[in-house]
């Protein structure tokens, strides 16, 4: 057994720096190509939203995988492209079909009065479509064993998952939902939980798509959340929010002071799990790619092995970040479902006589 762990350490401590060589290597020469005023640009660029999928700047040769451009104008209709259209045979920018990509990789009209709506294959899209195909390829095949042989001791893909599934019902679902409810809402915590956890894992692989630090996708993940809330809410939860027990009747009337805090707070909830999910994996990348550029900025024997250690340290926590990101937009998605179908049994409070 102890042979078996010091094995995954091993393997996992190079599979980091072989992630940290790969991520310099890129960076070094990206950095003496464009000069060191553009190593900024560098880290945002790896961070950001695209039209082509970049793996790798090698001298002026630029590895891409061209992705599809579609665009609706209510001249022209549904126009389909492909990313390198936009690109020259040195990778600068150009115009094509009447229409270009900016600095900032938006799809822009040559004419400003154009009215167009981009709905182009980005590299989030791709990666979340990725990702997509890899839950399907995984619950498909765990469901199609356990369907054939519900006896046998679990086994490959189904050792893995199995235990994380039964973490989630019996230490998220349960204890917060409780027993009598939980199932209902056991679908989509299992479901918010795996796309999260293996974006965030794809993510951190070289020249991945950063798609869980893309504020659109934890926005929509929120507002799933915020949805399933509002419609599973029972009376006792809209009461709490617009006559909230124990509260002073003069915060309740004229002026609804509590209702609108109440209120207030059912919106907040799930910008907060919005901004922690983007603020986090977001914050992550930037560290990494932060403490690499540290050797090309000193350019010193000394900052290099401290710097690539340190990026190990850092891949090695964005590793267990990845799962405890998804632990954690689960659970509170799980604690927002709770307190719109709890049951509350109070007493009438006794009236004191005036």
């Amino acid at each position: 057994m102890t042979e078996k762990s010091g094995k995954f350490q091993r393997i996992v401590l190079k599979i980091a720096i072989s992630l940290i060589v790969l991520f310099a290597v890129n960076f070094s020469v990206h950095a003496e190509e464009e000069g060191s005023g553009k190593r900024t640009d560098f880290i945002l660029h790896h961070i950001k939203n695209s039209h082509e999928w970049h793996i790798a700047t090698f001298g002026h040769t630029h590895i891409t995988v061209p992705l599809p451009v579609i665009v609706y104008s209510t001249d022209n209709g549904l126009e389909f492209f492909m990313s390198s259209d936009f690109k020259d045979e040195h990778h600068k920018a150009i115009e094509h079909s009447g229409y270009f990509i900016d600095d900032h990789d938006h799809l822009k009209p040559v004419n400003a009065d154009r009215k167009i709506l981009d709905l182009s294959i980005t590299k989030n899209v791709a990666s979340m479509l990725l990702s997509v195909v890899i839950l399907f390829s995984v619950f498909i095949s765990v469901a199609k064993r356990y369907k054939n042989n519900t006896l046998s001791p679990p086994k490959g893909l189904q050792s893995l998952i199995e235990p994380i599934i039964i973490f989630v019902r019996d230490q998220i679902a349960v204890p917060i939902i409780g027993e009598k409810k939980y199932q209902r809402f056991l679908p989509y915590l299992l479901t918010v939980f795996f796309f999260i956890w293996i974006n965030n894992l794809l993510g951190l692989l070289p020249a991945a798509a950063n798609l869980t630090g893309n504020i659109a996708v934890t926005m929509t993940l929120s507002i799933f959340t915020l949805i399933i809330t509002l419609f599973s809410g029972n009376k006792n939860y809209w009461k709490h929010i617009f006559n909230t027990p124990g509260v002073p009747w003069w915060l309740k009337i004229p002026v609804p002071l509590m209702p609108i805090v109440e209120l207030n707070g059912v919106f907040t909830k799930p910008l907060a799990l919005m901004i922690r999910l983007f603020a986090n994996i977001t914050a992550g990348h930037i560290i990494i790619l932060s403490v690499i550029s540290l050797i090309f900025i000193f350019q010193s024997l000394v900052i290099g092995p401290v710097a690539v250690i340190f990026g190990v340290f850092m891949n090695l926590i964005e590793l267990l970040v990845a799962f405890i990101q998804a632990f954690v937009f689960t659970l509170l998605s799980a604690i927002y479902f709770s307190q719109a179908v709890e049951d509350h049994h109070e007493e009438e409070p006794e009236k004191i006589a005036a």
